[in-house]
């Protein structure tokens, strides 16, 4: 009988935890250090956009099959935006880039300014209009 009981206990915290990372997953945050602008590592420092408003940064590694699902949502989203850019960095071979940037998984979306301030960022992969949302007055500021 007590073998039932922790395979039961085992199946609800099992389910407790796949429904929470379904919930997370996608989901946008906004930034949560408003201070000063922190050293971007190379890798993302050389692929930042100065002439549009944002730069998405996917985060993406060799093997990962939510990457290319992220990348078709990413890619279409920037080319009809006028002020986004939508840039794939694989970390397959720099997970100290992933490290500085605290990347706990893949893909990871991270949305940054000109200047490589953090706007926002999605862990796995986003819902183009809620990340377009999200974005539009970061996309308005840079055009008035």
């Amino acid at each position: 009988m007590t073998g039932l009981w922790v395979l039961v206990a085992v199946l609800v915290a099992g389910t407790a935890a796949g429904l929470l990372l379904r919930a997370r997953n996608g989901r946008v945050r906004e930034a949560r250090d408003a201070g000063p602008v922190r050293e971007l590592p190379g890798p993302v420092a050389a692929v930042l956009d100065p002439a549009s408003a944002v730069t998405l940064v996917q985060i993406s590694t060799t093997f990962c099959a939510p990457c290319r699902h992220a990348k078709a949502v990413l890619a279409p989203l920037a080319e009809r935006t006028e002020g986004l850019h939508h840039v794939e960095l694989d970390v397959t071979n720099q997970p100290e880039v992933a490290q500085s940037l605290s990347v706990l998984r893949t893909p990871t979306t991270i949305a940054l300014a000109p200047d490589g301030r953090e706007l926002l960022r999605v862990s796995g992969v986003p819902k183009g209009a809620e990340l377009l949302e999200a974005l539009r007055p970061h996309l308005t500021l840079r055009t008035s």
